[in-house]
């Protein structure tokens, strides 16, 4: 019997890095994770050491080579990374040293730079060829910041010694030993500088932003031949097969494949995506335009996506900041021992708003409390919070491609949660369906690799196994409670908005 091909992801997360093996059926074999540190030296500000991050990933990766067996290991024909998005690393090609700190994706420390483009009527061009809104959230911003800020980046640029980078660039380099240094295009299509149609990166913007055309990665495909792994690492010898980025390929890894299928994955944030195929939909209602993935010619599929900043970082909070938990899973006992959450609302704007508001400086709101307010009615307001913050995105969406999107697959750590996923069907009106396996981001990447290392016909031929061991979670709200329910919720939210600009009282 022929030996099954296994592959490996590299999943590099905002608050952990993972390495998970997978047979081609896009079962999961094996894993492991390494913690990885994330540090706030500011209000708003939100930043990582960038050999923390590739040490992190390291860490993950010895540990999961540990745990297999020679014959697991000589069976790996291709490895893909999946990486946070937007955040932002500089470092020197003569070394590979780092220019500064990597500034977060959730970081807001450029919002008035963002704020100067807008008043300069920048936006119009820049959204119409990157399909995003001038926003903290995207690299461009953050890469201006750095070489303004960061000595070392600015003299890195002066001698042309300069590597830009996202997360599965600055991977890639480290990976191959400074053979590579690549962007593929789904992480391209969210630093602001690459032009969606025609997939290329837009020199005027990088003038814009100070960043030479030579510091620039190569602009790649989703999948294709990447080098590979060097000798002293984990995996040596294994090929790079597929860099993606997290939301797109927790959206393969649901089959998501058909114009219309949409997943919401919950990490440190949420993000709702919704496959548009061929076509290059735009929304006026703050969602964004993006790219999900291409074939090894560049051939795209395209996406909506809304983006929530804090999802799991609102359960972090209230076990880290309030004590009111020991640990993430004790929040859903603590929610379901009350019938609601007795008009108790938490807005989960810590770090600004996203979708569909684009406010870096709206701030977290608990609204609500009275004498009788419990630690249980906390924890449910909690959870809902992140579901009616996700439901404004679905009816977002809805309106954008014009009919329901009818289920809504759902991935990520907090989709654990029964009680949320109670609320995102309730809040939804949609059959809400969870996963046996909620690695939706490491598969993704994986069959991603599995189809350019030719084990994978078809990615259309695995559909089939989307239902096996999968929990519905159906709407029990009927919809006038639903519209009350999201009607007090907006209200709530505009009370979190523009808080820390001065505009509130």
């Amino acid at each position: 019997m022929a030996a099954t091909p296994l592959l490996l992801a590299l999943d590099q997360g905002t608050s952990s890095s993972r390495a998970a093996l997978f047979d081609n059926q896009g079962r999961l074999i094996a894993q492991a994770s390494a913690p990885l540190a994330i540090h706030y030296p500011a209000d708003g500000w939100v930043e990582q050491d960038p050999e923390a991050i590739w040490g992190s990933q390291r860490q993950a990766m010895a540990q999961l080579e540990a745990r297999l067996t020679p014959e697991q290991r000589k069976n790996i024909v291709g490895c893909g990374i999946t990486n946070q998005r937007e955040t932002t690393v500089l470092w020197r090609r003569s070394d590979g040293i780092p220019c500064g700190p990597a500034l977060v994706w959730q970081d807001g420390r450029t919002a008035d730079l963002c704020q100067q483009w807008k008043a300069q009527g920048l936006e119009a061009d820049w959204r119409q060829r990157t399909g995003l809104l001038l926003d903290p959230y995207f690299s461009a911003s953050k890469v201006q910041w750095l070489l303004g800020h960061e000595a070392a980046a600015t003299a890195a640029a002066e001698h042309d010694d300069l590597c830009f980078g996202t997360v599965e660039s600055w991977l890639l380099w480290k990976l191959t030993a400074g053979q590579r240094h690549c962007s593929d295009m789904s992480n391209a299509s969210r630093t602001l500088l690459m032009d969606l149609e025609k997939r290329q990166w837009v020199d005027r913007f990088c003038e814009q932003i100070g960043l030479p055309h030579s510091a620039l990665p190569e602009l790649v495909p989703c999948r294709g031949d990447f080098g590979v792994i060097a000798p002293d690492l984990p995996f040596a010898g294994v090929p790079i097969r597929a860099l993606l980025g997290d939301q797109q390929a927790a959206t393969l890894g649901q089959l998501c494949l058909k114009p219309g299928e949409a997943k919401c994955t919950y990490g440190t944030g949420a993000f709702l995506v919704v496959n548009t195929g061929t076509e290059l939909r735009r929304s006026d209602d703050g969602l964004l335009t993006t790219l999900g993935w291409t074939d090894a010619k560049g051939n795209p599929t395209y996406c909506l996506e809304g983006s929530l900043f804090n999802a799991g970082t609102v359960v972090q909070w209230l076990r880290d900041g309030l004590g009111l938990i020991n640990n993430a899973a004790e929040i859903n006992d603590l929610a379901e021992s009350v019938n609601s959450s007795g008009g108790v609302m938490l807005v989960p704007a810590f770090t600004g708003w996203g979708t569909p508001h684009w406010d870096p400086s709206a701030r977290g709101l608990l609204i609500g409390l009275t004498r009788d307010s419990s630690r249980g009615h906390i924890a449910r307001a909690a959870l809902e919070g992140i579901a009616l913050s996700v439901a404004n995105l679905v009816c977002l969406a809805e309106q954008a491609i014009g009919h329901s999107l009818g289920e809504l697959a759902v991935d990520g750590g907090a989709a654990a949660s029964n009680p949320l996923l109670e609320a995102q069907a309730n809040s939804t009106g949609l059959q809400v369906r969870r996963p046996a396996n909620l690695e939706s981001t490491a598969r993704g990447v994986a069959l991603l690799a599995g189809v350019q290392a030719g084990v994978i016909d078809d990615l259309q031929d695995l559909v089939a196994t989307r239902s096996q061991g999968a929990e519905l979670f159906t709407p029990t709200m009927d919809a006038g409670q639903r519209q009350r329910w999201q009607s007090r919720w907006d209200n709530a939210v505009k009370r979190s908005l523009h808080w820390s600009d001065g505009d509130q009282a």
